[in-house]
């Protein structure tokens, strides 16, 4: 894109300056050329005038008189009935300039120069000329280059944040450009994000929901059908034994179901090394935090592997990230370290942390407690759940939240695919 915005500013520069230049630079020397003409015209009239006024008087033709009206180099030719031709000055050659005014009492007065400094005078013009043209030509370059890259670093930009938007991250972009149509496509990707985060908000809480009651009156059927199992009727007995296999087989087909869609939400989840990618992150939002006033420290531990989603952990990191800012004060850390079986990631502040009444229901949609949408925290633990891990709020006060993530194994380091787990998580 860059390369062609490029291309075409440079194309209209360059179109531009000939279509100007050939112009300009035909009519200077045109300009040039007409300007010498009228200065040895004008000599020509006031050395005929002269040699006028000595005919009406009645003397002879002196041409000394005329002399300083006579250019350098040039020659003066004077045609009189009376006196003859006669001539002042060096032949100029072959290749001159002359123009003739006629005398009032007959004769005619020719004044020639060589065209020799007439030419060399124009060629300065047009390469004078060619000079602007040139000029003229960088100065498009240099402008271009720098619109170039001024429109094609916003689009980069804007294709960069629609890419991750399509990977599932769902953080609201701030940074604008400047430039009305690109602000608008930023406006509606953050608008598109949030209304993404709802849906995979709302998505997880059915699952969860549908999940619960299914597993509810399952279990209340299988307990019902235990109870009749042991009827004293035989039949009756046998009957609700096969029942009770048939809802133990449901009950087994709901739990693959179950783990068959927390393996496909975590889809893109593979072993990355946490270090370069919290590193990333926090380098991103610390200097959010330094434009409040206020430090990111970072302290994660070396060789930490995790399976994740690169794109939802940078979404539920920046969302606990973004809650200390908003909610929290001093120093926000961010620390990474090797727990029991899983990687623990803390995200903590010097704040003032979560009050009591708030703090069972700090995940759940629409809880707030500092006027914000109350979204954020349910969609990050929604984020971190469909990867296999948990995110808890561990202290209140000061506030600490903790993401556990699944240790990657050997076979998925080496590049074989994860084996997805049919039982219940």
């Amino acid at each position: 894109m860059r390369r062609r915005i490029l291309h075409a500013i440079l194309l209209a520069v360059a179109v531009t300056g000939f279509a100007l230049g050939i112009p300009l630079g035909y009519t200077a020397l045109l300009l040039v050329e007409d300007i010498t003409r009228t200065e040895l015209a004008a000599r020509a009239q006031q050395i005929a005038a002269t040699l006028d006024d000595q005919i009406a008087a009645g003397r002879q033709l002196d041409l000394t008189s005329v002399q300083l009206a006579v250019p350098p180099n040039g020659a003066l030719t004077v045609t009189s009935p009376t006196a003859g031709r006669m001539t002042y000055g060096r032949p100029p050659g072959d290749n001159v300039i002359s123009e003739e005014v006629p005398i009032v009492h007959q004769g005619t007065v020719t004044l020639a120069i060589p065209a020799e400094p007439l030419r060399t005078q124009q060629a300065q013009v047009a390469a004078f000329v060619l000079l602007l043209v040139v000029l003229s030509v960088g100065t498009g370059t240099v402008v271009a280059t720098v619109t170039a890259r001024r429109l094609a670093e916003p689009l980069r930009h804007v294709a960069g944040r629609a890419a991750r938007l399509g990977a599932g991250d769902f953080r609201p972009d701030r940074r604008r450009h400047g430039v009305q149509e690109l602000d608008q496509v930023a406006e509606a990707l953050d608008t598109s994000a949030k209304a993404l985060a709802e849906l995979v908000q709302r998505e997880r809480e059915l699952v969860g929901d549908v999940s619960h009651q299914l597993r509810s009156r399952l279990t209340a059927l299988q307990l019902r059908l235990e109870a009749l199992a042991e009827h004293p009727d035989a039949e009756t007995a046998e009957e609700a034994r096969a029942a009770l296999e048939q809802a133990d087989r449901l009950s087994a087909v709901l739990d693959e179901l179950l783990a068959a869609a927390r393996a496909a939400r975590a889809v893109r989840a593979e072993p990355i090394d946490l270090s370069g990618e919290l590193g990333r992150i926090a380098d991103e939002w610390r200097e959010l935090l330094r434009a409040e006033g206020r430090t990111l420290r970072s302290r994660v531990a070396g060789g930490l592997l995790a399976r994740v989603t690169p794109a939802r952990l940078r979404e539920a990191i920046g969302v606990l990230l973004d809650n200390a800012l908003r909610h929290g004060a001093g120093t926000v850390s961010l620390a990474a370290r090797h727990g029991d079986g899983t990687v623990v990631i803390e995200v903590s502040d010097n704040g003032p942390g979560v009050p009591d009444e708030l703090a069972g229901h700090i995940f759940e949609r629409g809880v707030s407690g500092g006027g914000s949408t109350g979204v954020g925290l349910a969609l990050a633990r929604a984020l971190v759940d469909a990867d296999g891990g948990r995110l808890e709020l561990s202290t209140k006060k000061p506030a600490t939240f903790t993401v556990f993530l699944p240790v990657p194994r050997a076979d998925a380091v080496l590049g074989i695919p994860w084996r997805t787990e049919t039982g219940p998580r």
